[in-house]
């Protein structure tokens, strides 16, 4: 057995009873065990640790510890407009009819949730989507944009705003020349586009007031999380939506079985709406 494939096995043995014993699910971090394992590993170190049998003799005398493992499991990957399907349906299909409803209903503004949104990217594009293509369209209406991630660090560099190239390459050309201005080798978010409220939580402890019209869950619940703590955390959420509020999971997510408060949003991927019974 090669050295790397004996490491794969140690780091996949270790998350699998670390991960059950979290409300987390193995599956999901079958494609990023390496970052998790260069966590682990500068973890460690910090505590001067020599293996990962240590680790585990560590957890079991130091309970607080399981707090600092479950923090570094979370994998913050975004990018602005990822996934360009997903982002035109929420342009074309999805916000139009939110506002419809709204405007109907007597009401001057929609609420979106951004949960998990490490360091801005998604409702930072929902923000662009709405100023640049959608806000005219609909006058005296407004788009309230919530985020929330429970790394303060993640949200920090959201507050900043200023990004790397790389974090653009998806986003269309008149979004990012409307909304960014380069700063050296950043590309920081014009003042006027920073109209995001970002706050730390933690989603399986708690989640914003509500009525939420549209709530973007990518990547998140439905991936790193087991079966039942899913369930939970889903039907909390349900709770704090509107009848007919749009839910966004990531597009190779699915929603778990048995939840009765969602149906297929017809025509765009990856999106349900909450039922109006």
């Amino acid at each position: 057995m090669s050295e790397g494939t004996k490491k794969r096995a140690q780091y996949t043995a270790f998350l699998q009873w670390a991960l059950a014993r979290l409300g987390r699910r193995w599956d999901g971090y079958r494609k990023v065990l390496w970052l998790v394992a260069k966590r682990l590993g500068r973890r460690l170190r910090t505590l001067g640790l020599d293996d990962l049998g240590a680790y585990r003799a560590w957890l079991d005398l130091h309970p607080e510890e399981w707090a600092e493992l479950d923090a570094l499991l979370g994998i913050p990957i975004s990018r602005f407009y990822r996934d360009r399907d997903v982002f035109e349906s929420i342009e074309q299909r999805v916000l139009p009819l939110l506002m419809h409803r709204a405007r109907e209903a007597g009401n001057a503004s929609i609420a979106c949730w951004s949960a998990g949104c490490a360091s801005g990217e998604e409702p930072y594009t929902l923000a662009m989507l709405w100023k640049v293509r959608l806000q005219t369209a609909y006058p005296g209406m407004a788009l309230r944009i919530l985020a929330t991630d429970s790394d303060a660090s993640l949200l920090e560099r959201a507050r900043v705003a200023c990004y790397e190239a790389s974090s653009l390459k998806e986003l269309p050309a008149d979004l990012r020349v409307a909304a960014f201005e380069q700063r050296n080798a950043s590309f920081c978010l014009k003042r006027e586009y920073r109209t995001v409220e970002f706050s730390r939580q933690d989603l399986r402890e708690a989640i914003p007031a509500g009525p939420l019209d549209l709530v973007l869950l990518r990547n998140v619940v439905a991936t790193y999380y087991a079966t039942e703590v899913q369930r939970e955390i889903i039907s909390r959420i349900a709770g704090r939506m509107q009848p007919g509020a749009g839910l966004v999971l990531g597009i190779h997510e699915t929603l778990p079985e048995g939840l009765k408060s969602f149906e297929p949003w017809a025509g765009a991927r990856a999106m349900y709406r909450r039922s109006e019974k």
